[in-house]
């Protein structure tokens, strides 16, 4: 079936239509109608973004399929706006093998409802002591092009530096979880300073996260690797950054939604929804991170998308999971925090939250301009919408949502992949009983 986008706002550059027919936009500009049967969306007073692309998803399956499934996580993942995830290799048993690639990629071709693309373990196991099979997960039906260890950090620098080196001739780049643990152990869960001494709650100092980011980009130096810092959160991780890129260093950076708004001080109630690794920060490193995202010193906004089971997270502060869901809220905190505030353009949200990471991720039908024959994938949001979070009403298995009872500004109205509605209004588009609009004959 062809599908009409009628009277969107291209990018907020200006109205336009858009016909996809065959999975692929054929027509952008003025158009009266389709083929017979096309059906039409009226996307008066809607912003259109090229589908949304995220680098850092924990679909949880397999192994805790009672936090996630690959199912539920692409519906959330469609209901946010995107229609294509990385999934991350922290599983059980851990995505380190080119059979495990494979099996998350059929299970994602299954659901149907985004592109979901494994990401393959730096290391065995996420044990940090031999090279995950990286060569055959490239090579695999999967194609994997990011590795990562994320849950852990690849501490040791010999380990690091044979994966920088052993990906280059496929394009492929080591994304790292910040974290040195003789710094900052498993039990560290809030910004180390006067708030975590007060509540009397283990210490993550940001240095943490700096030493780790310092090492790597001489090691990408080094070696001509490309490495990724993932869920950046310190203002002195910034600085670093800022001069391996001036230096010509491959080095490419993501942030969290939730760490350019929420801050430390949401930890004086212990709630463990805020509980997130790496930390929640101080405002001032917020501040920072939100303009390092506008000046493209962060190349990427990711989710970080870590849903738990109840019984994991309802735990004393300390002893609680770490992390946050965060696909459905994502593209609307960036809305209102860096669109509202002047800070991102639309064409800028499309490079942070589509291009980029389709580009990083070698994703050849993802992230592609909104203009005849590419790929028909398009994101509409409402950029007027003003709504209240409701947990309950996410299609993610996860409760775990930092955004809970907050009002944010603007709402994705629906998503399209290859010219077919994935998700309308918060719900996927298949279990509604009409078409999204109305069919029209040519």
């Amino acid at each position: 079936m062809s599908l009409l986008i009628k009277g969107a706002d291209l990018l907020g550059q200006g109205r336009a239509d858009i016909l996809i027919d065959g999975g692929r936009i054929t027509q952008v500009g003025s158009i009266h109608s389709g083929p017979d049967g096309t059906q039409v969306i009226d996307a008066d007073g809607l912003v259109a973004l090229p589908g949304l692309v995220d680098l850092h998803t924990h679909l949880r399956e397999p192994g805790r399929e009672d936090a996630e499934t690959v199912a539920t996580g692409s519906a959330a993942a469609a209901a946010g706006g995107y229609t294509a995830v990385l999934a991350m290799a922290n599983t059980d048993p851990v995505t380190d093998t080119a059979e495990a690639a494979e099996h998350v990629f059929d299970l994602g071709r299954r659901a149907g409802l985004v592109d979901v693309v494994p990401v393959g373990a730096v290391s065995k196991g996420l044990a940090g002591q031999e090279l995950a099979e990286l060569g055959l997960m490239a090579r695999s039906r999967a194609r994997v092009r990011i590795f990562s260890d994320d849950g852990r950090c690849v501490h040791d620098a010999r380990l690091m530096r044979r994966a920088l080196d052993y990906l280059k001739p496929f394009g492929g780049l080591v994304s790292q979880h910040a974290q040195d643990p003789r710094l900052a152990d498993a039990n560290a869960c809030c910004h180390e300073g006067e708030l975590s001494g007060r509540l009397g709650l283990p210490g993550w100092p940001g240095a943490a996260e700096e030493v780790i980011v310092a090492r790597d980009v001489m090691l990408a130096r080094h070696t001509g690797g490309r490495v990724h810092v993932a869920h950046v959160s310190t203002a002195g991780s910034l600085e670093v950054i800022r001069w391996a890129k001036a230096a010509g260093i491959q080095v490419t950076a993501e942030v969290t939604p939730h760490h350019l708004l929420l801050t430390t001080d949401l930890l004086t109630g212990y709630d463990p929804t805020f509980k997130v690794n790496p930390p929640l920060r101080p405002s001032e490193d917020a501040h920072a991170l939100r303009e390092a995202l506008a000046d493209g010193t962060i190349d990427v906004v990711a989710t970080d998308h870590a849903p738990h089971a109840r019984n994991d997270k309802e735990h004393a502060f300390v002893t609680a999971a770490f992390g946050m869901v965060g696909l459905e809220t994502a593209l609307p905190v960036i809305s209102t925090v860096m669109v509202r505030e002047g800070l991102l353009t639309w064409a800028d949200v499309a490079r942070v939250m589509s291009a980029t990471p389709a580009r990083l991720a070698q994703l050849e039908g993802q992230g592609r301009p909104l203009e005849a024959g590419e790929p028909g994938n398009v994101t509409l949001l409402d950029p007027a919408a003003v709504h209240t979070v409701n947990r309950d009403d996410s299609l993610s298995q996860g409760r775990n949502n930092p955004w809970h009872g907050r009002e944010l500004t603007g709402k994705v109205v629906a998503t399209v992949l290859r010219g077919r509605v994935t998700a309308r209004d918060g719900q996927l588009a298949e279990s509604a009983d009409e078409p999204f609009d109305k069919e029209v004959s040519a």
